[in-house]
């Protein structure tokens, strides 16, 4: 034991004087620390001025995002530039720089962890990315990241003609997790993009968002699975079977998902439409791939499937125009001034902010019912969307105050009962009558 003990020291004690304690090390060491003091200095002078260009010259969102991404770990961009020449000078006069290699492996490292924290929203999903970095980056250093990768492409798993192996697995899903994140940075900036872009329509902002979407995360998955080693073109040997299967067991989700497409394309209904469908009346607050949302005045949402929206029928009531006219009905007595009636109902939405000036309020008289006279108050408002029944509540106590201002009464159900005289029962005389 004291011999191998003895052995272990003397064995460090030669590697440190080979290794460490060499001109050699002593220069790598002196070029590492002169890349990280002129790394500093550039940064402090450079990235301020720089990101101090971009908030001022650059209008692409997303490249803005990428500039100042970068200029935050410009102090490593640079000590890695410098490491580098420094490398390529060591290997140009057949040098091994050790050393260099880890600390610009190291500086590699940071800046990836640096732009991924960036990305990833998520404080506990960063923090493992960045362990498995650090993790990754110190095997490499000490030269173990080629046995524990061999040992990994050892272990795999056979599917007919395609072989998974565990690092194949492990790739694949870090590939999985970067592509994901980084087609859900560059959705988020598309559709942020999309919804300020005043030539779209609010149809074609959806359409166009949805389809942005199903191709990132499409390819996302597709480079994921390309990674681990799956051959693509053997899918193909299941798309009919998957096809039938789909056609039976998901046709009422893709018939909702077509429809949403159909539309979107025809622009029928859009989000911020006011229609009323089922006898429900609401404002389309979003349109989804399966379903709309619409939402009605009393705060409920209706999810409505797109084939229902598209099989029956709805109405619009901001399709082409925003402007609808309302329809209140009002009775009157046969006796009361039709004129006069007629004036006051025209006179009742004065003071009502919603009813427009243009088209005028006007009141026409529709039938002569059996206990009264039937008009009604013809108005028009531009928002819908706030209600139809509130407008309609503020007319009719107007028009209560003025019939009874002006004498104007409503009419009651009434009936004109004739007796015929022949039509009369003789009443028979009882006993006690005729006594008397």
């Amino acid at each position: 034991m004291d011999q191998w003990i003895e052995s272990s020291l003397t064995q460090t004690v030669i590697w440190i004087h080979e290794n460490v304690l060499t001109t050699f090390t002593a220069v790598q060491w002196a070029c590492i620390f002169s890349a990280m003091a002129v790394a500093v200095i550039a940064g402090r002078i450079i990235c301020p001025r720089f990101e101090r260009w971009v908030e001022e010259t650059v209008r692409n969102e997303l490249l803005k995002s990428a500039l100042l991404a970068i200029s935050g770990v410009g102090h490593s961009l640079v000590f890695f530039f410098l490491a580098q020449i420094c490398i390529g000078i060591f290997v140009l006069r057949d040098h091994f720089p050790h050393w260099l290699f880890a600390a610009s492996d190291l500086a590699v490292a940071w800046i990836v962890i640096r732009l991924l924290s960036s990305l990833i929203p998520n404080k506990a999903i960063a923090k493992a990315a960045a362990l498995c970095i650090w993790a990754i980056t110190l095997l490499h250093i000490l030269g173990l990241m080629v046995h524990i990768k061999a040992y990994l492409q050892g272990l795999s798993l056979d599917m007919g003609t395609t072989q998974i192996t565990v690092y194949g697995a492990i790739k694949g899903l870090v590939m999985a997790a970067l592509c994901l994140q980084i087609a859900s940075v560059i959705s988020t900036f598309t559709v942020k993009k999309i919804e300020t872009s005043g030539d779209l329509s609010p149809t074609l902002q959806v359409l166009i968002t949805k389809i942005v979407n199903i191709l990132l995360y499409t390819a996302a998955i597709l480079l994921a699975m390309t990674s681990v080693g799956i051959d693509l073109t053997s899918l193909t040997i299941f798309s009919g079977a998957i096809g039938v299967g789909i056609g039976f067991g998901l046709k009422t989700i893709f018939s909702n998902y077509v429809s949403g497409i159909l539309l979107l394309v025809d622009n029928s209904i859009k989000p911020g439409d006011t229609i009323e469908v089922g006898g429900v009346l609401g404002t389309i607050r979003d349109m989804h791939g399966r379903y709309a949302s619409l939402l009605t005045r009393d705060g409920k949402e209706y999810l409505i499937p797109n084939e229902q929206m598209i099989a029956n029928e709805v109405i619009n009531w901001t399709h082409s125009d925003e402007i609808v006219r309302l329809t209140i009905p009002v009775s009157i007595a046969y006796k009361t001034n039709k004129k006069t009636a007629k004036q006051l109902l025209e006179q009742a939405p004065d003071g009502v902010e919603r009813v427009l000036k243009t088209p005028a309020p006007v009141a026409r008289m529709v039938e002569l019912g059996d206990n009264g006279i039937r008009m009604e108050l013809r108005i028009w408002i531009a928002d819908a969307e706030k209600g139809v029944k509130n407008v309609k509540s503020d007319i009719l106590f107007n028009i209560c105050d003025l019939f009874e201002e002006n004498g104007i009464e409503f009419p009651f159900p009434q009936r004109d009962i004739h007796i015929k005289q022949d039509s009369i029962l003789p009443v028979e005389a009882k006993d006690g009558d005729n006594k008397a």
